[in-house]
């Protein structure tokens, strides 16, 4: 908590941060252009944030993309105020055949992550059988099936009846990384993307970085679920309660 403070307490992090809210995945360049401030100092802020888990970045190739990461704000606000809720973030729909067919991964359009202090197969489990799922989701008390191999499909249930979201297996390597298509079911145009689950055991505990690529532009409340999704795990994986996170639901159930 002291570092998210330390970290709160400058304008001009504050300002990178506005900036990552308003357009996630941006260059040192790019954050650079926004600031009265030189490039060694642009990275000193970067660092302090980083540290204290408030983004999260990715490289790719010579370019290293930073994005915000609401997890630890989730958790400070929880405690001390209300639920948070990362505002949606107009994007431009990318091609899902492309991005799963080509030989180039598109960067996420988003990032989060978060440390979980439970053992390497506890979370495991937690991710990929339903029945684990279940207990902990913020809408969905009823999750079918479990994610073991490609082609398995985890079905997330409203608890008035119909289905949410699907998650189907792109690709899995066992306790370290999964790739699904996501799949949603509510609203009237609903796009297909792309999730990712990082998983990397920490001296203590583990690290968890979910990454989401090809958000549609009306896709903004996906982040919020996110964040009241990794919230829920967290808690769950860490002390076996079923703690949900509950969101004003826009994701409404089929009538």
């Amino acid at each position: 908590m002291d570092l998210i403070f330390k970290a709160l307490n400058d304008p001009a992090r504050r300002a990178l941060l506005d900036s990552l809210r308003q357009k996630d995945g941006q260059t040192l360049g790019e954050l650079e252009a926004q600031l009265d401030m030189t490039r060694f100092g642009v990275m000193k802020h970067l660092g302090v944030l980083e540290e204290a888990g408030l983004i999260a970045t990715r490289r790719e190739g010579r370019f290293k993309y930073h994005y915000l990461n609401a997890v630890p704000l989730q958790e400070v606000v929880d405690r001390w105020i209300e639920p948070l809720i990362v505002g949606p973030t107009a994007r431009s729909v990318l091609d899902l055949k492309h991005r799963l067919e080509g030989n180039t991964m598109a960067k996420p359009d988003f990032m989060m992550s978060t440390f979980i202090d439970c053992t390497h197969d506890a979370l495991w489990d937690a991710l990929t059988k339903g029945e684990l799922i279940a207990r902990y989701h913020f809408a969905c008390q009823n999750v079918q099936g479990d994610m073991e191999k490609p082609g398995d499909t985890v079905d997330y249930e409203f608890d008035a009846g119909g289905t949410m979201l699907s998650n189907r297996v792109i690709s899995i390597d066992p306790k370290t990384r999964i790739e699904m298509e996501f799949q949603p079911h509510w609203g009237d145009n609903p796009t297909t993307s792309r999730c990712v689950y990082l998983i990397d055991p920490q001296a203590a505990g583990m690290k968890l970085t979910v990454e989401h690529y090809g958000l549609g532009p009306e896709d903004g409340g996906i982040h919020d679920g996110w964040a009241r999704f990794l919230a829920g795990l967290k808690t769950f994986a860490e002390t076996g309660k079923s703690v949900r996170f509950f969101m004003p639901m826009q994701m409404d159930a089929p009538a």
